[in-house]
């Protein structure tokens, strides 16, 4: 039986690897097999990023691109931007009513970036809220189900426990629990052994060209117990030996044997690596100078999304302010 699954992205800069292998790779998988919803979730970029709002605009069309680029497909998934469609503020507006400041403020994701993140002031009533817009965005479309790692478990229960107040509150069973489609992502580092971010320009982004990919691949920390090249490697310690992993697994046993005997060195290890990574976008990338040259284009497939997205979400806010105000 076909679920509802709804999933989003904030637009904050350019899409990565890890976002390819994270997220895309199983929106891919998903849109095979049931009716999905894919928002570029633009308020939520604005609340951590409002002092360089001017940039989200752009993101919101590269990212656009970057989808469908990947095989997101808008005739099988709806695709669209947030803030083209009013309803998810009006849900947020009702749900923040209900919604104890406690649940919010205990919240590990905002305590750990209040703790961590020290170049935006963060101390925002939007930011605390947060958590109330994702379970507006979720619930507006009653999505049965969410593709989410296994870290992100407590803001999907944060939106059950939203949804199963409102339903005590007004004496109504609207809003089901929804459930996560827990994603066995791999799990792919930057390039300096850190989180992959934009923040730590770590990243080879989607849009990385083979030369690019290529400078970035050489910068990649390896062994620091191989000094030279007649020094046996250790793979399972070395950053560039996990992309192997990911993205060439039919070379892994070739590369663990070469790096173990001392055969290659770590330069020609990348060099080989960087031709992997350049394989491996070559589609996306073609396919990306095809449709960044046809913006219209993108702008027309964004606009058919509002529209679907909106004749859900109308019919959502419709029936909830029934309940809401009889």
């Amino acid at each position: 039986m076909k679920k509802t699954v709804f999933s989003g992205m904030r637009p904050t800069g350019k899409l990565h690897l890890g976002h390819l292998v994270g997220a895309l790779h199983n929106w891919l998988a998903l849109q095979e097999q049931h009716q999905c919803i894919f928002c570029i979730v633009d308020w939520h970029a604005l609340m951590g990023e409002y002092e360089q709002s001017e940039q989200i605009r752009e993101n919101v069309l590269e990212m656009a691109i970057d989808w469908i680029a990947c095989g997101i497909d808008p005739e099988r998934s709806i695709i669209y931007v947030q803030s083209e469609v009013p309803e998810h503020l009006e849900l947020q507006m009702i749900l923040s009513c209900i919604t104890p400041l406690g649940w919010l403020e205990r919240n590990p994701t905002y305590k750990e970036q209040l703790r961590e993140i020290k170049t935006r002031d963060l101390q925002t009533y939007g930011f605390l809220g947060y958590p109330v817009l994702q379970a507006a965005d979720i619930l507006l479309y009653r999505a049965n189900a969410v593709p989410i790692g296994e870290d992100q478990l407590p803001h999907l229960e944060l939106t059950r426990e939203i949804s199963r107040r409102f339903n005590h509150i007004f004496k109504t069973d609207y809003f089901e629990d929804c459930e996560a489609i827990l994603t066995q992502t791999p799990r792919l580092m930057g390039l300096d052994g850190r989180k992959m971010s934009k923040s730590y320009q770590n990243a080879i982004n989607l849009s990385d060209d083979p030369e690019e990919i290529g400078k970035k691949v050489k910068t990649m920390i390896t062994d620091p117990e191989r000094v030279r090249l007649k020094d046996p490697g250790h793979p399972d310690v070395c950053n560039v030996y996990s992309y192997y992993q990911v993205f060439a697994p039919q070379q892994v046993k070739e590369v663990y044997n070469w790096c173990t005997g001392a055969q290659k060195g770590c330069t020609e290890c990348k060099s080989i690596l960087a031709g992997h990574l350049a394989d491996t976008l070559r589609d996306v990338s073609a396919k990306r100078r095809e449709l960044t040259g046809d913006r219209d284009r993108i702008r027309d497939i964004l606009s058919d999304g509002r529209d679907k997205a909106r004749q859900i979400a109308a019919q959502t806010i419709a029936e909830i302010k029934e309940i809401v105000f009889p």
